[in-house]
């Protein structure tokens, strides 16, 4: 007879943290929904498409936060696959489900951060049925449900046929929009244009090594600092608090080792309604309703909070929510004006920034949203 192991507590911890981030987020009733799942091809040449994704997350998510349907904001939802890559299973067309859909955008960038290169074989057909066939896809047709592909092999390789994969797509109102990794003649040519008219998407081509130019805004130095402040208001309950603090902490260092420009999107994207943390912070928690501080046991709450009254609890939960919700509308105040001088100093620089994934997903989704019914300020 074999003895079972207890399993420390500590180990526990880590596994259940582990496990509340990588599930997928449940959708709200009655919100409308943007879902995108983004796939990303990489295999060795693709480090600079890999960049701009990291870099670019912030500020694709800001350019949403100003869309509406009906008056109200749709929740967005990220999911990630990568592709091509040698290090992952043949046997699986070297391809990974990094992510499911999810809201946690912190979650989103640091496994963009952890993708590396190698290889590979890129089997596009068969990663846009994996996509299709195994994420959690809205079931309204109401909603916005997009497939963006990047890459640089042509299209056709592997066994999946990408004009079944495409067609299946679309017939369940799933677009696929396709970016291809090089010239725009090229890609017509290996096919990657075929497959999103194939699923009413969109083709585009970028160059995934150009660096747009760094533009310092006079904002920019306040909003990071506020940034900063902004996480002083975040209360860590649960298993999964303090894992997602750190990750919190984490995400602004690497975007700000990216790029300055990066980390003042980052900055400015916490203070959207996308930048939700209740599976571990108690003040977007209570404002979610997915917790009851009087119903709450003890030893999930932070130590601070410990030793506090039910009355004691409630306000400073509430306290917190105060802060940080003044320190947010000074970083979108701050924005706004930032947003108009970099508007500006991007007109003297025709053409600059238009080249890149960021601008691909955001020219498309805007169009693709609007004939959903989607208002963009």
């Amino acid at each position: 007879m074999k003895v079972a192991k207890t399993i420390p507590i500590a180990t526990l911890a880590i596994l259940v943290a582990v496990c509340a981030a990588a599930a997928p987020t449940q959708a709200t009733p009655g919100k409308p929904q943007i879902q995108l799942a983004i796939l990303l091809d990489t295999s060795n040449s693709m480090d600079g498409l890999i960049d701009q994704a990291r870099t670019q997350l912030w500020k694709v998510v800001n350019e949403f936060a100003t869309a509406k349907r009906d008056g109200k904001s749709p929740e967005l939802q990220v999911a990630l696959f990568e592709y091509g890559n040698d290090s992952l299973p043949a046997g699986e067309g070297h391809i990974r489900l990094v992510l499911p859909f999810t809201a946690d955008l912190d979650k989103v960038s640091e496994d963009l951060f952890a993708l590396k290169t190698n290889g590979g074989s890129e089997y596009c057909g068969q990663v846009i049925r994996e996509a299709v066939q195994k994420l959690k896809w809205s079931a309204s047709n109401q909603d916005l449900k997009v497939i963006f592909i990047a890459g640089n092999e042509p299209f056709t390789q592997g066994n999946a046929d990408y004009k079944k994969s495409c067609k299946e797509a679309i017939t369940k109102g799933i677009v696929v929009n396709t970016v291809f990794c090089g010239s725009k003649q090229e890609g017509i040519e290996t096919s990657w244009k075929d497959g999103a008219d194939l699923a009413d998407g969109r083709y585009m081509n970028i160059d995934q090594n150009y660096k747009p130019p760094e533009i310092t805004a006079p904002q920019d130095a306040e909003i990071t600092k506020l940034g900063t402040a902004l996480n002083s208001t975040y209360v860590a309950y649960g298993a999964t608090g303090r894992a997602g603090a750190s990750r919190q902490l984490e995400m602004d260092e690497k975007a700000a080792a990216a790029a300055p420009s990066a980390n003042v999107q980052r900055q400015a994207a916490k203070s959207t309604q996308y930048y939700s943390n209740a599976s571990w912070d108690l003040v977007d928690a209570k404002k979610e309703g997915t917790v009851d501080l009087d119903k709450m046991d003890v030893k999930d709450m932070p130590p601070e909070m410990q030793k506090m009254t039910a009355a004691e609890r409630k306000a400073y939960v509430e306290k917190k929510a105060k802060e940080r919700a003044e320190i947010q509308a000074k970083i979108k105040k701050l924005t706004e004006e930032r947003n108009k001088y970099v508007a500006e100093e991007m007109k003297k620089a025709a053409g600059a920034g238009t080249n890149t994934l960021d601008a691909a997903v955001i020219t498309a989704v805007r169009e693709e949203a609007t004939a959903k019914g989607y208002k963009f300020q």
